[in-house]
């Protein structure tokens, strides 16, 4: 989610303060996006001046010494427009994972097996990190759920996406007859982190 549609989602509730925004911002989403002031005044310069909000005038910001935002019809127009639009209709983004993988197909010397090893290692950890963080957290912290079931998801289709990649190179390079070693990720496949027991719904 993008800054600018989180601060119009935060003001259609009501006028806000930029300091609220922030704080409102981050305990919505568990405090795993952290957000620091200058990106939020930053981004609220950038919806006034596309008529999106509104602020106090200068007499009303001398008498409360803060400047408060509110959203215009037309910043709710562009929230709907926002809430309304599927996700995912644009080409498929592109993953700096896949890249690398590759483009490690060509690069003379690289062990693309060691490289797919590396990064499995880092998606267990956050995976074990982001379980831990669920099961410590309240029951009644719905924002929080939300956000780590959904990091959740996405590392878990990068960790499978990583075990497919494997078990592709390992038939190409018998299709291939190729007599080279697979590297590590595959030769020592008892060295490679498993998936570890993940919490996420059904």
């Amino acid at each position: 989610m993008s800054i600018r549609h989180a601060l119009l989602s935060l003001l259609a509730e009501g006028p806000k303060y930029g300091l609220r925004l922030r704080e409102e911002f981050e305990a919505r989403t568990g405090e795993l996006w952290p957000l620091n002031v200058g990106q939020v005044y930053t981004t609220l310069q950038r919806l006034e001046r596309d008529a999106l909000i509104e602020s106090d005038d200068d007499q009303e910001v001398e008498r409360s010494s803060q400047k408060r935002y509110r959203l215009t019809q037309a910043g709710r127009y562009e929230l709907m427009g926002w809430l309304h639009a599927p996700s995912g209709v644009n080409p498929p983004p592109r993953d700096e994972l896949v890249i690398k993988v590759m483009v490690a197909l060509k690069v003379p010397g690289v062990d693309v097996h060691e490289i797919l090893q590396v990064h499995r290692r880092h998606l267990v950890e956050n995976m074990q990190r982001y379980t831990t963080l669920k099961s410590q957290a309240s029951p009644d912290d719905l924002g929080l759920a939300l956000v780590v079931d959904a990091e959740l998801f996405r590392l878990d289709a990068a960790f499978r996406w990583i075990e497919g990649a494997e078990t592709r190179l390992r038939q190409s390079a018998r299709r291939d007859g190729a007599r080279q070693d697979p590297g590590p990720g595959a030769a020592d496949s008892d060295q490679a982190p498993s998936r570890p027991d993940v919490e996420v719904p059904r």
